[in-house]
């Protein structure tokens, strides 16, 4: 198995895909960036062109329908970290070649009713089955949106002084994607009410909805400075890029981080960090300082938990994390270990 599974390292991402990207075109207002969701083309009156990318999951284990709404959720969740919906979407599938056409017919019909929900059309894309394609990962897709430039809210913006926001609860995706994959391992060794929390988590997978109440629907709120959704390297790692791609430092409370005392179980089962793993379905938000109640009370009105954990520095501060009465440098880790947990899981035959 290779050591290397998850997204490109930092130093690899800068220190040679960001330097070589093509033609430099000057409309391009927001190009690629460590800790970037999203890129912005300048459009005629005052508009924007937000567009972001993701893999498309087929994971046989979860199932087709649960498959189709991750692929769908996890790229309409960057998006919500601009305060606005996706409208239009690109989609590739490299399907596997055991895939039948009816088992593809019910994945794509999925994929079609997700985006229908969330009011995205599909513009295009390329489809075709594949020899030798054995990963969870079946193609990549692209949502769009046009939105007023100066509305749009990106990562990179974090203010030295704004608090820190969580919403709902660490490990989201990875606890509930483990959970319903291994279902009966679940079960048997953690009982039978952990997989049902579990399942019932998966739900929460799409912070859409955290994104648009956080920002607001209407006119946007101005306490909002940066948003950044959760994916590989958790909570942790999500704070971390979104300082950095500011230009900030932090300090993180560590024993205010959410998680529920279930998904601590499945994490040590598989021996992984709740803090420092996937999870999809969060949001971190960077809001002025005074403001954060407002917002958690929003949230909440909508059923989202939404806990403050920090606090934005100045950079020469760096990024700091307090658990119990130690406080230390928060080291960013390149690779996820959910995946090598994952597949491991997988080998060792676990049901």
């Amino acid at each position: 198995m290779s050591e290397k599974l998850g997204k490109i390292a930092e130093v690899e991402l800068e220190g040679f895909i960001l330097e070589n990207c093509g033609h430099t075109r000057k409309e391009v207002s927001v190009k690629p960036g460590f800790g970037v969701d999203v890129s912005l083309v300048d459009l005629p009156n005052k508009l924007a062109l937000i567009s972001t990318s993701d893999p498309l999951s087929l994971i046989p284990s979860l199932g087709l329908e649960e498959s189709a709404w991750l692929s769908v959720h996890l790229m309409a969740n960057d998006m919500a970290t601009t305060g606005f919906t996706p409208q239009y979407a690109q989609m590739v599938l490299n399907l596997p070649a055991s895939l039948s056409r009816e088992d593809f017919k019910t994945y794509w019909n999925y994929i079609h009713q997700f985006c229908k929900e969330i009011g995205v059309s599909i513009t295009g894309g390329h489809t075709g089955f594949v020899e030798g394609q054995n990963s969870t990962i079946s193609g990549g897709g692209t949502f769009f949106s046009v939105a007023p430039k100066k509305e749009i809210i990106l990562s990179n913006r974090a203010e030295v002084g704004d608090v820190i926001l969580v919403t709902k609860t660490c490990a989201l995706s990875s606890s509930a994607l483990l959970t319903m994959s291994f279902p009966q391992t679940i079960k048997n060794k953690l009982g039978k009410q952990t997989y049902e929390a579990g399942c019932e988590m998966f739900g929460q997978t799409s912070s859409l909805k955290d994104g648009l109440t956080a920002a607001g629907t209407g006119s946007k709120f101005p306490e909002i400075h940066a948003m950044h959704d959760v994916t590989e390297g958790g909570v942790l790692g999500a704070i971390y890029e979104m300082v950095k791609a500011s230009g900030k430092g932090a300090f993180i409370n560590n024993d205010a981080l959410p998680v529920y005392s279930w998904q601590k179980e499945v994490c040590e089962l598989f021996n992984l960090d709740y803090r420092e793993i996937i999870g999809a379905g969060s949001m971190i938000i960077s809001c002025e300082k005074g403001k954060e109640q407002q917002v958690i009370s929003r949230l909440k009105a909508e059923n989202i938990d939404c806990s403050a954990v920090g606090e934005i520095k100045g950079e020469e501060k760096g990024v700091k994390i307090k658990k119990g009465e130690e406080l230390k440098d928060l080291a960013y880790k390149t690779e996820d270990p959910y995946w090598k947990a994952f597949f491991t899981a997988i080998k060792s035959s676990w049901k």
